[in-house]
């Protein structure tokens, strides 16, 4: 398949499927292209940095979902709870074909590709991922988007007979994001079924989540049961849980720091936690492809 935006990474640069999964360790960032790869115990990054391979272990008991606990190993603990099918995505707001979508009948009209993308957490750890999915402007077209769209909604399932974390008020539950339209069908914006060519694991987001590579992670929202397109800004819930933390766009930006911490650095996944730190790109390596969206915006201030 014929890529629509610059590819700088071979497959060699994939972060090791094991250091991928492990959350145990502070992260770095790679260069994004398409394929899949393992990347074996000692090879170098795209950054120049050795990763580690970490063990199944590490890859089953540490990771992030709040709608399974805060701990790091409550998602791993509690996740296999979420039932992941039948699934259904309702498609509604200022689209032609509103509707409960089931997900076979999503993914029997969409071209699944392979793509490698770097992942920037606002915490200034980051990684290589190699995702499986179709692109999110894809779906769209398949709902009719009316022209009065300008922002895209999407919203995370809400259990809690399934998801414990759900129960606590840590975040004004359901979890909730958004984009502008034009940040939404841009071609690196997918929609991700997969990881490493299996079907992404319920922590990580399963059956359906969303990845913006630009942005920081928080953005790209796991386990989506509703998509509004809107011709409002919509909420997202960590901008509405502190919003002097957490801008609307949320890119990844090296010049503008969290109130708490420096974005300017990052560390790589599997490098342990001396590893050294390499410089956070603009966008997180993406800006020549995207930047041209942010025209005449103030990126300190449009945070």
């Amino acid at each position: 398949m014929a890529m629509r935006w610059k590819n700088t990474l071979k497959d060699s640069h994939v972060t090791d499927e094991a250091a991928f999964m492990n959350r145990r360790q502070l992260m770095g960032s790679a260069v994004a292209g398409l394929g899949l790869a393992t990347m074996g115990a000692g090879q170098a990054s795209a950054a120049g940095e050795k990763l580690t391979p970490n063990s199944y272990e590490d890859i089953t008991q540490y990771n992030n979902f709040y709608e399974f606990g805060t701990g790091k190993d409550e998602p791993a603990k509690y996740a296999h709870t979420l039932t992941t099918q039948p699934w259904t995505v309702k498609i509604d707001g200022l689209v032609d074909k509103p509707g409960d979508y089931a997900l076979e009948d999503i993914l029997s009209a969409m071209t699944i590709e392979e793509r490698i993308y770097r992942f920037r957490c606002v915490e200034a750890w980051s990684m290589v991922v190699p995702w499986n999915g179709f692109e999110l402007a894809d779906l769209l077209d398949m709902a009719g988007v009316q022209s009065g769209a300008k922002y895209v909604a999407f919203e995370t399932a809400n259990r809690p007979d399934e998801m414990p974390g759900v129960k606590f008020p840590v975040l004004d539950w359901p979890y909730v994001e958004g984009l502008r339209l034009d940040e939404a069908v841009h071609p690196l914006t997918m929609m991700a079924t997969g990881i490493y060519g299996k079907d992404i694991p319920n922590q990580n987001g399963a059956p359906l989540r969303l990845v913006v590579p630009w942005k920081y992670g928080y953005k790209s929202i796991k386990s989506i049961v509703r998509i509004t397109l809107t011709d409002k800004q919509p909420p997202t819930s960590w901008n509405k849980a502190n919003a002097r933390e957490y801008g609307f766009y949320s890119n990844v930006n090296p010049e503008v720091d969290h109130p708490r911490w420096s974005q300017a650095s990052e560390r790589q996944i599997g490098g342990g936690l001396f590893a050294k730190r390499i410089p956070t790109l603009m966008m997180n390596g993406y800006a020549d492809e995207v930047s041209d969206l942010y025209a005449g915006m103030d990126l300190r201030k449009d945070i």
